[in-house]
């Protein structure tokens, strides 16, 4: 005769079974992940003096320039920055959220072989056009309606 504790028991066991197999293998996507190293650490001394010279040019955005001031203090390098040691650093978050975009585009045609003057040409922000540039039954902002 089985009694309905017996069974509690047994659906107790399967799931404490499942736990630990599961439990097994967390530790070891962990442990394998662990030895995974960031993308950014493959740095050469050219790609950081490259994005260095893009951080302190007139054109590179005030995020990346407050970046480059804390580099320049000895605060953090671009090696910590780009290996995900800063990663926690707000000024580090406020710059990637706000530069992710175009830091990626320049890195990518850095490491393309790509000049760095046309690069930094590339990644000039478009001036907004003049008002003259519209037609009058144009909308003069993206968010105003045209009728």
């Amino acid at each position: 005769m089985t009694f309905p504790y017996d069974s509690a028991r047994q659906q107790l066991q399967t799931w404490q079974q499942d736990l630990d197999a599961r439990g097994a293998r967390l530790e070891k996507v962990a442990l394998e992940a662990s030895r995974v190293q960031t993308r950014g650490a493959d740095l050469s001394p050219a790609d950081i003096a490259a994005i260095e010279k893009f951080a302190k040019s007139k054109d590179a955005p005030n995020a990346l320039k407050d970046l480059q001031r804390k580099v320049d203090s000895g605060a953090m390098s671009w090696q910590d920055i780009a290996s995900g040691r800063a990663v926690n650093d707000p000024d580090v978050q406020r710059a990637m959220q706000t530069s992710m975009p175009s830091l990626k585009r320049a890195y990518t045609a850095i490491k393309e072989g790509q000049n760095l003057d046309d690069v930094i040409t590339a990644g000039q922000q478009r001036t907004r056009p003049s008002r003259g540039d519209f037609d009058d039954d144009m909308p003069s902002d993206f968010t105003e309606d045209a009728f």
